[in-house]
């Protein structure tokens, strides 16, 4: 198991912003897609934004424009910025690592942070 440690969840108001990142372990970082899912009460998770090894990001219909997942493999992060933050984008916020190691499949997932949004 490859912990993923995540930070920057809270409350703010729509339009607000919030940065959310997420920390691996070097290991496997580097050759992982990362990603970031949500699930808010009732809902299955789903997912938000991810970012290949190579760079390569796919986004939601409902976050584009808004979201911007980027990475930094020196430090073993991946971070979301949320920006214009509406209602629905209410959930908690996980990180996602996932690839092949050595012909084996993984899939690793954070605790989960708190997203708000709320006047």
């Amino acid at each position: 198991q490859v912990q993923l440690v995540e930070s920057g969840g809270g409350s703010v108001q729509p339009g607000g912003s919030l940065r959310l990142s997420c920390a691996a372990a070097s290991s496997i970082f580097t050759i992982s897609t990362m990603g970031w899912y949500r699930q808010a009460p009732g809902n299955q998770r789903e997912l938000v934004a991810t970012i290949t090894s190579g760079g390569s990001i796919n986004y939601a219909d409902s976050v584009k424009d808004r979201f911007t997942i980027s990475r930094d493999n020196a430090k073993s992060t991946v971070y979301l910025e949320m920006n214009r933050l509406k209602p629905e984008d209410t959930a908690v916020y996980y990180c996602n690592a996932a690839g092949v190691f050595r012909t084996k499949q993984y899939n690793f997932w954070g605790q989960g942070t708190q997203v708000t949004v709320s006047s």
